[in-house]
This record gives structure tokens, sequence and C-alpha cells, in this order.
């Protein structure tokens, strides 16, 4: 069920396939976090041939020390297709995995049958979205003021740390604490590097005419699942759904930024429109 993809640079990534149907390729978030889908795939295992894997350098895959750039990872990608002897694939990302399986398919159109676009925060620059975002981010995080206490007192790349950032991410208050810490584990510990590295990447090339212009030319179904209640403003993705010529948005109310945690029945209908 696991396999090892060699990249054409050498460097070691780990995959899983699982299930039986139309390949249905999953891109992780962060960057610099591992892939957290198993739940996922095992929603899916009759519907699709699911293939996960962990991005260079983070969870599983081998440490290495990059290049961390969306081209270098576009062609990782590839790589863990070609592996698998897909010759079209459905391409699901979520959040900076959204982000990277778009990436892909503006590079590849003519290797994907369909882009399933999760918790994304659209082709506008980061600056759009993301001052809301932290002020929604802290004022969540302070429903508990021990938790933002504690937050603030521990180190980056602290597991803790992360668990707690992790809890604004549902808008389920009560189990909140739960869902995160089933994030964390197995806990494989955050590339902190990578994370920097393609942030920054994005900050400097995201929100400019020429990706508003490859958008415009994407000639291919997209589907956008948005989560109402996510704290990032969805108004973001307004911008990638005005640009992409063949759209569906769906958006599940009361669904934070997992929404497969919060409401499997629509994420699952969601993803099967995308699949047939």
């Amino acid at each position: 069920m696991t396999e090892t993809v060699t990249t054409d640079d050498g460097a070691r990534l780990w995959t899983s396939r699982t299930g039986r149907g139309r390949p249905l390729v999953l891109c992780h978030g962060g960057p610099g976090l591992w892939d957290m889908f198993e739940d996922v795939a095992a929603m899916l295992a009759d519907l699709a041939t699911v293939v996960r894997w962990d991005q260079r350098g983070c969870g599983r895959s081998e440490r290495s020390a990059g290049p961390w750039t969306t081209d270098r990872f576009v062609a990782d990608l590839d790589a863990v297709r070609r592996h698998h002897a897909l010759d079209r694939m459905v391409l699901l990302g979520h959040s900076w995995g959204a982000q990277l399986a778009l990436s892909y398919a503006l590079a590849h159109p003519e290797r994907v049958a369909a882009l399933v676009y999760v918790s994304g925060t659209g082709i506008d620059p980061v600056s759009s979205w993301r001052g809301p975002f932290e002020e929604n981010f802290l004022a969540r995080l302070d429903e508990v003021p021990e938790r933002l206490a504690r937050w603030r007192e521990l180190p980056d790349g602290d597991r803790e740390r992360a668990v707690l950032h992790w809890t604004v991410e549902f808008e389920d208050r009560g189990r909140a604490l739960q869902h995160a810490e089933r994030m964390a584990d197995p806990w494989f510990g955050i590339n902190h590097e990578c994370g920097r590295a393609l942030n920054a990447e994005t900050k400097r090339t995201w929100g400019t005419p020429g990706l508003h212009a490859a958008c415009q030319a994407l000639d291919l179904p997209v589907l956008i699942v948005d989560e109402e209640r996510d704290i990032r403003p969805r108004r973001a993705v307004d911008s990638l759904e005005r640009a992409l010529p063949n759209v569906t948005r769906v958006t599940l109310p009361g669904a934070g930024h997992l929404p497969w945690v919060e409401d499997p029945k629509g994420f699952r209908a969601a993803v099967a429109a995308a699949l047939g």
C-alpha cells in the first residue's frame, strides 16, 4: 500500500495507494506539513484509487535540503503521477495543497481530468486576506485564554503549540482540541524552512495579471469546496471563481477548514460529483 517515489533529482517521497476506481491524487496542506488524508482515503475508497503523498522534505518523505519552490513541488507531483502510471488524474488539494494542485493544473492541464480545490485562498495577493485571517485566528484562540497564553510561550516546532494552533480550524469548539490532537498523531515535525520559503514565494508571485490570465485559460472542470466557517475570509476565493471558465462552487455550512472532519457527508458528496 505504501511505495517510495524517487524524483529526477534523487529525493525520496513517501506515497500510499488505496481503493479502486478513477485515479484521485491528494495534495496535503502546509507548506511544511504532511499527508493527513487517511480518513479521506477511507471515505472515498469505493469511488476512487486514492494516491496520497508527503511533499518533499516533509512527513515520511526523505528529509532533504529542498529546493523549496512551487516549480520543484509541481515536478515532484508529476513524479508521483508517473510512478503510479496515471495518464490523467483527478487532483484534489487542500489549503496550501489547493494552491499546489492549481499550479500543477496550470502547468500540465492535459494530465488533469478535474481539479478539486478545497479550503484555498484564491489568486489575489496574500495581503488581501492575511490580515483578517490573523485577527480571526487570535480571536478564536482567545476563546480559551489559557490556550492563547500557552501558544505564545511555546517555541515554533513544538507539538503542543501546533495542536493549539490547529484548534482554531474547527467550528465545533467543544471538539476542536480532540480534532487537532488527531491531526498531530502521528507527529512528524514541521519543516519550517520549507514553509517559510514557499510562503515567501507566494507573497512575491500570487496576485499577478499573468496568474489571472492563466486561470482564465484553464480548460478543465474545477470544483471549489468552501466552508462557511473557515476563518480565512471566503471572499478571497471569489478571485479564482471569477477567473475560471469551467467552475462549480460548493459551500459546506457549519464546517471549518477541514470539511471532511465536520461535514463528511457533504464533503464526500461534493468529491463524488467531481469524480463522476
